[in-house]
Formats: C-alpha cells, sequence, structure tokens
C-alpha cells in the first residue's frame, strides 16, 4: 500500500514540474503591432471661443475623432493634448480617455488647461488643439494627430482665500472694516499663512475671510485648534488662547495651517530689524506708487486700491534696495530677489512685511 502511494505521487511530481515548464515558455498572451496610423481630429465648427466666468460647468468643447488602428483590437488610451504653439513644444493634457474617440470639457476644464498652456486671461490667444493615442498599460507606440488652431479668450479664476486681523490686541480693533491686515499666504501651500508683527498688551484676535463682514470668521474654542462660524452657527472664543488673559504687548508670529485645522502664536525677535526710511511699488505693471506705513506698526507696509497691469513689481527701499520675488500674488522678497509676476489687470491691496520680506497682492474684483 505504502509503495502505490509513493508510486502516485511521483507521478503527480512529474506533472506539476512539467505544467510549470509550459507555463513558463507560454508567449500566447504576447502580440506585436504595425505601425500606428494616427488620429483624425475633426474641425470643431468655430474660430472663436470666450470662456463664461459664471458658468463653468457648462459644456465649452467637444471633440471628435477617428481612432488610431494599430493593427489589433485592443483599447486604445487618447490624451487631448493643448499647445500655444504648433509644434506642442509644452503640450498640457487636458483630458484622458481609453477606448472612446469623442470627448466634452466645461469651461472650467478648458480654462485652466488653456492657462496651463500659456494663455493669458482677458486676451484673445491661439489654441493648438490634437490627441495623441497610445497603446498598452505603459503607454506605447505614440502617435499624434493633426492639430486644429482656435481663438480662446480665457478668464482669470483666483483661487485663494485671504483672511485678516480683527481684534484689541491688532491695529484695527474690533472693527471689522478698517484697513485691517492681512495674513500672508505661503507661495507653495495656500493652506498656511503667517503674520509677524506687533500685538498690543492684555489682547486678543480673530480673523476675517471677508473685511466688513463678522462672518466666515475664524477662532479658538480650546487654545490648540481652529474653528470657524461660516455664517450658520456660533463664534468661536479669540486668539492665542481661548482663556481671559491676553496678549503680551510685542511682537509675535501666528501661523496658522487651514487644512490641519492648528496654529501657533510664538514671540518674534524683532531687536535691530530696522524699517527703511521709504518704500514704493515700481515696475512694469504701474507707476510709482508710494506705500504708506501702518501706524499700529511701522514694519508694516501697504497700498490700497491701486491698479496693476500685467507686468512686474518690486518693492523699493528710498536707499534703492529692490525686494521681489518670482511668485505671483504672495511670497517672501528678498533683495535683488526678482520682480513679482502681475499675471492678471485688476485694482490691488498690496501688503509688505520689512521683518520677514512677505509680501501679498489682493485683488478686489476677481
Amino acid at each position: 500500500m505504502m509503495k502505490n502511494i509513493k508510486r502516485f505521487s511521483a507521478i503527480t511530481l512529474i506533472g506539476v514540474f512539467t505544467m510549470l515548464f509550459n507555463a513558463c515558455d507560454d508567449n500566447s498572451e504576447l502580440f506585436t503591432i504595425s505601425t500606428p496610423t494616427a488620429p483624425v481630429l475633426a474641425n470643431v465648427g468655430f474660430t472663436d471661443l470666450q470662456l463664461d466666468p459664471v458658468n463653468t460647468n457648462n459644456p465649452a468643447l467637444t471633440l471628435n475623432w477617428e481612432a488610431a488602428d494599430y493593427g489589433q483590437q485592443a483599447s486604445i488610451n487618447y490624451a487631448v493634448q493643448f499647445s500655444s504653439d504648433n509644434a506642442f513644444t509644452n503640450p498640457v493634457t487636458a483630458a484622458t480617455i481609453t477606448g472612446q474617440t469623442n470627448v466634452t470639457l466645461s469651461v472650467s476644464e478648458v480654462n485652466a488647461n488653456a492657462g496651463s498652456a500659456g494663455l493669458n486671461p482677458f486676451e484673445w490667444k491661439a489654441l493648438y488643439i490634437r490627441i495623441l493615442s497610445t497603446i498598452g498599460s505603459r503607454d506605447a507606440e505614440a502617435a499624434a494627430s493633426n492639430a486644429i488652431e482656435i481663438n480662446v479668450y480665457p478668464y482669470f479664476n483666483y483661487a485663494f482665500n485671504d483672511y485678516y486681523l480683527v481684534g484689541d490686541a491688532t491695529a484695527p480693533g474690533w472693527n471689522n472694516n478698517s484697513n485691517n491686515p492681512p495674513l500672508f499666504r505661503d507661495a507653495t501651500d495656500s493652506n498656511v499663512f503667517y503674520y509677524t508683527g506687533r500685538f498690543s498688551g492684555g489682547g486678543h484676535f480673530k480673523l476675517l475671510e471677508t473685511k466688513g463682514l463678522w462672518q466666515p470668521q475664524w477662532g479658538t474654542n480650546d487654545g490648540s485648534k481652529i474653528e470657524v462660524n461660516p455664517g450658520t452657527g456660533s463664534d468661536p472664543e479669540r486668539f492665542p488662547t481661548a482663556g481671559a488673559s491676553g496678549v503680551t504687548e510685542g511682537y509675535y508670529t501666528f501661523t496658522i495651517n487651514f487644512a490641519t485645522n492648528t496654529f501657533s502664536f510664538t514671540p518674534f525677535n524683532a531687536t535691530g530689524i530696522t524699517s527703511p526710511a521709504s518704500l514704493s511699488l515700481q515696475g512694469s505693471s504701474t507707476s510709482n506708487i508710494a506705500m504708506t506705513q501702518l501706524g499700529f506698526d511701522g514694519h508694516q507696509w501697504y497700498a490700497n486700491n491701486v491698479r496693476l497691469t500685467p507686468g512686474a513689481v518690486e518693492f523699493v527701499t528710498g536707499a534703492g534696495a529692490r525686494w521681489g520675488n518670482t511668485t505671483s500674488f504672495s511670497g517672501v522678497a528678498t533683495n535683488g530677489g526678482g520682480a513679482i509676476p502681475v499675471i492678471v489687470e485688476d485694482d490691488y491691496d498690496v501688503w509688505f512685511n520689512d521683518l520677514t520680506g512677505r509680501y501679498i497682492l489682493i485683488p478686489l474684483n476677481l
């Protein structure tokens, strides 16, 4: 009986090895493709497309094309590419689909991708569109369609929130519309904001999203997490703590992260930091504009409701130092750091902090 069992096991093992060998040698799933025939993109039937900044979810552009041919019955990947030049030097992928030969893009999708392709807002400019086909999970054997050209007039979508100080530890007191200083937004993380400056002794403060309105209003109820009344609930307690004791007179850095709902409030040593005798906003976006020191804290400079056109600006001291950077809307300026891009025309409130070099340009009508 034992011999029969052993013989059966040996035969079984031989069968298993045979199956494994055959499996390793099986090329039945490999196939070859012919040189692909590129997709053919149809004309859209119009030449000019003005994008509506109000109805951004509406359809704006429908594209149809003849399928690419790879000589195999396989799903083909298609990428819709936008470019500001016919050579597609720096193409932007506006959409990707598989196995279909048409796509409809919304107003916001066309606007965002046209901007990424280099088209400026509020300006008619040619946009080039093509379809790039590939096959397989690794996007092999790319084949580009013909390009079509349309003129597009994008709008500008200011996607940032801004926040303002209010409270008896700050310059405006408990006045929600008295040249309230803004927080300075991080240039790379739009959820993070900073304010470094003087806070008066015994006071507290909160944040407002809109000058002149008490809600949305930000504060803290436990001294560690931020809370908000969006306009439908109860107002939170005041920064920096929820207790009765206020700020000790001095300079502090307030940092807040709206993604993590956390904040910090730490002393800042301003000893030896001297403000310039004068400061002006200069550059191709504006005539020279004298900036004003905040009376409550002379390290804060502002110019309100100034018209800026596409171009660039710098903060120039009376001694000739030129402070700037290459990030639009907000950033940290340094002496000789470059010109701050102004990418859209509007009226702006401009603030600069000479303690940290932080700046913010807040458009008033976008």
